[in-house]
């Protein structure tokens, strides 16, 4: 709770800061001394209602906004998906500005269809060997190897050498819709 505490101070001068005033300027127009301002904002005098309220009066802002926000959990809990063989595990909380995920593609006797949609694809492989056809080009990318390519051009994925492959994935807000919310397969 103390180191909470600590933090109105260093809040305060920096909402102070942001609207250009001196500690002077506050601390007259709050009705307390400039002396009792800065060892306020620097942690050596306790925040009280009685000091808080005239100048957060002032800078028109809520006590609220001077104490630390709660931090929400920063784990991911969202549901791994299987889908026709994919293993694919959100990395990133729902509404996240980026998508990302890791993918398992399973071993398939043949490449899945070639797709095209709208959106750009990041990805890099952690394990195994990934097959990517991108276009015209057939690529192996191994452990370590990562590619990017716009969507539009039509391509498939699959794990190649005979077992899965893991891939970290990032996708545009259009490319992870296409991937990931679809009853179509993932590509």
């Amino acid at each position: 709770m103390r180191g909470e505490l600590e933090q109105v101070g260093a809040r305060l001068r920096a909402v102070r800061r942001s609207r250009e005033l001196t500690l002077e300027e506050l601390a007259s127009s709050a009705g307390m001394s400039a002396s009792t301002l800065s060892r306020l904002e620097s942690g050596k005098r306790q925040a009280s209602l009685e000091l808080l309220l005239p100048l957060t009066r002032r800078l028109g802002i809520r006590i609220e906004d001077l104490l630390p926000q709660e931090q929400a959990d920063p784990r991911v809990r969202r549901p791994v998906v299987h889908r026709d063989g994919l293993i694919i595990a959100p990395l990133a909380p729902e509404g996240s500005p980026v998508l990302t995920y890791k993918i398992t593609y399973p071993v398939r006797d043949a490449l899945p269809e070639l797709r095209v949609h709208d959106g750009y694809e990041w990805l890099y492989v952690l394990t195994g060997k990934l097959r990517l056809r991108l276009g015209e080009q057939d690529l192996t990318l191994s452990r370590g190897e990562a590619a990017e390519f716009d969507t539009r051009t039509p391509h498939a994925m699959s794990a190649a050498g005979g077992r899965p492959a893991q891939v970290i994935s990032i996708f545009n807000e259009a490319g992870a819709r296409m991937h990931t919310h679809t009853d179509g397969l993932l590509t």
